[in-house]
């Protein structure tokens, strides 16, 4: 639940007509597993954004230890209906991040809302989407299984 989509093409990006009548709060979370020693957080609480538009956030990561390591997040949206419609282009996730001793990096998320959202009934009373983010530590090799796939 709550697994957003992959982005589509960059010729439907271009077409996309904004619904600029409904405007959607998004809210960022960021969670660290307490096996990595990292500092994790979103640049920013909130954006608002319309359905049909690109919007770029960012997250910042610091590794404040004396020893590189490699992390790995995964992702989900709330509420979880609304998955379906939040689509991300750009996202560091399901990707091995390696930071190397008190190394901090920003982390774009570049995503949009699907304008299809509006047309559905059971997101009519939806004007609140959290993103949320969780870091694991990693080990090199090791891969996450992608959601929705077996």
């Amino acid at each position: 639940g709550g697994t957003t989509s992959a982005g589509h093409s960059a010729e439907q990006i271009a077409s996309m007509e904004p619904v600029r009548e409904r405007v959607i709060r998004v809210t960022f979370n960021a969670d660290v597993h307490s096996s990595l020693q990292w500092n994790f957080r979103p640049q920013q609480s909130e954006i608002y954004v319309v359905p049909g538009e690109t919007a770029l956030a960012f997250y910042k990561a610091k590794n404040p230890t004396d020893k590189p390591i490699i992390g790995i997040s995964t992702y989900n949206v709330i509420p979880f209906e609304a998955g379906q419609y939040f689509n991300k282009i750009q996202c560091f996730c399901f990707e091995e991040q390696r930071l190397n001793p008190q190394e901090e990096v920003d982390m774009p998320v570049f995503f949009y809302i699907d304008p299809e959202f509006v047309d559905d009934p059971k997101m009519a009373k939806v004007d609140l989407i959290t993103l949320s983010y969780t870091f694991f530590e990693a080990k090199e090799g090791q891969t996450l299984p992608l959601p929705g796939y077996q």
